[in-house]
């Protein structure tokens, strides 16, 4: 095809994405060939680069009108993210729902109960569609997460009870607990790592917030081997990038803008690039363990101003996931090839974060407010949501009690 002709084909293709032959055919025309003479993506070219890209999102559509095995099978998607926000939408968005949910309050279902209902129901037929990506690379890829009710962030036997549960409900290896990763989050997440759930530490801001995950991790696969048991449980640390520029977005000079999430990522990284070389991970390695991978959250660009892509771009590095909102993986699929990997050694994250520092900007502090604030805008968003919850089943059952006469 011509190149002049491409891109409204590409818009065309973007904008019908009920048309699969035509979406798939010309998104595999943006990028290069592959040895094999075959067109390679951007989404493929990130995923060959060694980085697993995971969907930031759910809804029943998704997968009841195929969307989601497309970006499974063209965009080489391999594993999603769910939390209370985007159940809310979801579900208040949706009549898809409705026959759901009469069902469960005709089990005497209602409140947080039912949503676990709706919740896994989604979640295991999404999981059943990464089974394959799960077998085929040995439990590395191909999950999904549920999170644990946010209520339960600051309750670590609350949250050790609920993570066993929904994980024995969801009866599915391919499915990660999410539990934040606050100070009563850490021993939650050993506990449930010693048990053998398979855990998702999200809200982590920093380095240190990621290392304190990771030795979490560690003391759960440790007490793991002491005990005779496999070692090979799996987890993921989801660190928070797009929050940190929004949050200083008025307070930094034009040339700083933008730049402060990454070099909190590369900071993050050279951790655990660090960790992975240890002596303590190479010993749990030995034993038959995997490490745990960095997982890059909130990717998705707030500034206006900022190329949508800005995150996935300098975030690309191998055994690491970057999990993206719905219109960045869009983005990145009309988009070319992409061949750049984060420094290991983190680049020139220090540099950038001194000009922070003389900015004004307390790192560590900041680090702290914004875990907080984001528990907290995890139950407002878990409050709405259980609002939607009760507003939809007094309607589905006022509808079923007229249905009736």
């Amino acid at each position: 095809m011509e190149p002049h002709r491409l891109k409204p084909v590409l818009l065309e293709a973007r904008n019908s994405f009920h048309a699969p032959r035509a979406f798939g055919r010309y998104y595999r025309g943006v990028g290069r060939f592959s040895a094999r003479g075959e067109y390679m993506n951007a989404p493929q070219s990130l995923h060959n680069l060694g980085q697993s890209i995971w969907l930031d999102n759910i809804t029943r559509d998704l997968l009841d009108n195929g969307t989601l095995k497309r970006y499974i099978d063209e965009w080489s998607v391999c594993g999603l993210t769910s939390n209370p926000t985007i159940f809310d939408q979801a579900i208040k968005n949706s009549a898809a729902y409705d026959v759901s949910i009469a069902e469960k309050l005709k089990d005497g279902k209602s409140g947080e109960d039912l949503f676990f209902g709706l919740a896994l129901e989604d979640l295991t037929r999404a999981a059943d569609l990464f089974r394959p990506i799960h077998e085929k690379t040995n439990g590395v890829d191909g999950y999904v997460s549920l999170e644990v009710s946010p209520l339960l962030a600051y309750d670590t036997a609350g949250t050790i009870a609920a993570a066993k549960d929904l994980w024995a409900r969801a009866n599915r290896a391919n499915l990660f607990i999410k539990i934040p990763g606050t100070k009563e989050g850490l021993p939650a997440i050993e506990e449930a790592i010693f048990a053998g759930v398979p855990i998702n530490v999200t809200l982590l801001f920093s380095r240190e917030q990621y290392v304190a995950a990771a030795e979490a991790f560690l003391r759960g696969i440790e007490r793991r081997i002491a005990a005779g048991l496999n070692p090979r449980v799996e987890s993921v640390a989801s660190l928070f990038i797009s929050r940190w520029d929004v949050a200083v977005a008025d307070q930094v000079p034009e040339n700083l803008r933008g730049k402060l999430g990454i070099a909190v990522a590369q900071r993050a990284y050279k951790a655990g690039v660090e960790l992975y070389a240890s002596d303590r991970w190479r010993r749990i390695c030995n034993f038959g363990s995997r490490p745990q991978r960095l997982l890059w959250a909130s990717t998705g660009t707030k500034d206006p101003k900022a190329p949508p892509l800005l995150y996935v771009e300098a975030l690309a590095s191998p055994y690491t996931v970057n999990t993206m909102p719905e219109n960045t993986l869009k983005a990145l699929a009309g988009h070319s090839e992409l061949t750049k990997l984060m420094d290991a050694n983190g680049g020139d994250c220090e540099a950038v974060l001194a000009e922070f520092a003389k900015a004004g900007v307390d790192v560590d502090a900041l680090a702290a407010r914004l875990q907080d604030e984001g528990a907290k805008s995890f139950v407002k968003s878990w409050s709405e949501l259980l609002g939607v919850i009760a507003s939809k089943s007094a309607a589905v059952a006022t509808a079923g009690t007229k249905g009736g006469r």
